[in-house]
């Protein structure tokens, strides 16, 4: 990073304006396993997690979308990349304190989910019910 870059003041985004690189972050930090990696990570923060056992405690997420998930963390400047030399090479990941201030805000949204789902997946079935009787 240049001293520029460093120095330069913070810019904040406009989520409504359609350049702006703010809809893109969203776009990564707003999907579910971005949610349960960064979860998984401030759990063991300020330790580190072997991407195995990332891949052991997220059900469902595939090797792949774990890598593409993880390298965005790391390329966002939200998680770091620490690679053993072993054979095979042991690679460990933890959040910044960029990534764990993103842990509080994605936790809100979590427990949001988590409380409201009930009310959601009724609502889903009523207009479900509702368009098969317009039909």
């Amino acid at each position: 990073m240049t001293s520029q870059a460093k120095d330069a003041p913070a810019v904040r985004g406009d989520l409504f304006d359609p350049a702006c690189p703010t809809r893109r972050l969203l776009d990564r930090i707003g999907t579910k396993w971005t949610s349960m990696a960064v979860k998984v990570l401030a759990q063991a923060a300020p330790g580190e997690v072997r991407f195995a056992e990332l891949l052991r405690r997220m059900p469902g997420v595939s090797q792949k979308m774990l890598s593409v998930t993880l390298r965005s963390l790391v390329r966002d400047g939200l998680a770091e990349r620490r690679v053993e030399p072993s054979v095979p090479p042991a690679v460990h990941y933890r959040l910044t304190p960029l990534g764990l201030s993103l842990d509080i805000v994605l936790a809100a949204v979590r427990d949001w989910a988590e409380e409201h789902m009930a009310e959601v997946d009724r609502a889903n079935s009523l207009n479900d019910r509702l368009e098969k009787s317009a039909e």
